[in-house]
């Protein structure tokens, strides 16, 4: 299996979102959780069917919430994610990352 690795940044990016969610309902957080740990295993398996939205940077879109982890396939094959970006906010946000 492929490494994954969360910047900093991204994994601030997924505990605010989480928090957020928990804040909203009892257990979404973890729901929330679950939708990325999904996501993960997919871009493990096969990150190439995911598609390049700037420069290298490919979105893996989460399933019931409107967010989607933003990465890169480094050259060792090692992934790295930059973002766990909601759909709404500025892509600048993420693309500064780079």
């Amino acid at each position: 299996m492929r490494l994954v690795i969360f910047t900093p940044a991204a994994r601030a990016d997924l505990v605010d979102a989480r928090d957020w969610y928990e804040h909203e309902a009892p257990d979404l957080g973890r729901i929330f959780l679950s939708a990325v740990d999904v996501v993960i295993e997919r871009i493990r398996s096969n990150p190439r069917q995911f598609p390049v939205v700037h420069k290298s940077v490919r979105r893996a879109l989460l399933r019931r919430f409107p967010y989607a982890l933003m990465f890169v396939i480094e050259s060792d094959d090692a992934l790295t994610v930059i973002a766990c970006f909601h759909g709404s906010r500025d892509p600048i946000r993420w693309q500064q990352r780079m």
